[in-house]
């Protein structure tokens, strides 16, 4: 593969310029990836819940944040500049309420030659943004705490939390 620098960066070139990374010698392989967003909600955000969901005059929050996770996970070329455009076979966004956090896992599979890491940690991060944006009303102290790859598997490494 020429995209690769003396520096390990994937995405420099020999002169350490941006460059998309060449994938057209690897093999279709199946793969999958898992990240996982959480988000703190304060007292008066859980306070809202009606079941398992808070619903607002946009509608459900979690039920709005699952839709926004998908739709960000097949957007995630358009937002992150190197990434390659893939064909998505499933994404799935769950979200539960933990104590204080909400926390989304995001789920991207694929078959191609490039994993979809990128597109799982996308889709947690936006439905996490989601949550945020449809609760302010409430509150500003609501804290997005981290976003992280929990698994990855079908290319060169596999990985797990």
């Amino acid at each position: 593969m020429a995209n690769q620098s003396n520096t390990g960066f994937t995405h420099l070139n020999e002169s350490g310029q941006p460059a998309m990374v060449d994938v057209s010698e690897k093999n279709l392989t199946s793969r999958v990836a898992v990240a996982e967003s959480r988000v703190f909600l304060p007292a008066i955000v859980r306070e809202q819940f009606q079941g398992d969901d808070i619903i607002t005059h946009k509608g459900g929050v979690f039920q709005t944040a699952i839709i926004a996770g998908i739709m960000a996970a097949k957007k995630t070329p358009e937002l992150i500049p190197l990434c390659h455009t893939l064909l998505l076979d499933g994404c799935d966004v769950k979200i539960n309420l933990e104590g204080e956090e909400a926390v989304i896992r995001c789920m991207v599979k694929t078959t191609g030659k490039t994993g979809v890491e990128m597109e799982a940690l996308t889709g947690a991060s936006v439905a996490a943004l989601t949550i945020y944006d449809m609760c302010k009303a409430f509150t500003h102290d609501m804290i997005i705490r981290e976003t992280k790859l929990i698994s990855k598997t079908g290319g060169k490494n596999d990985f797990s939390r």
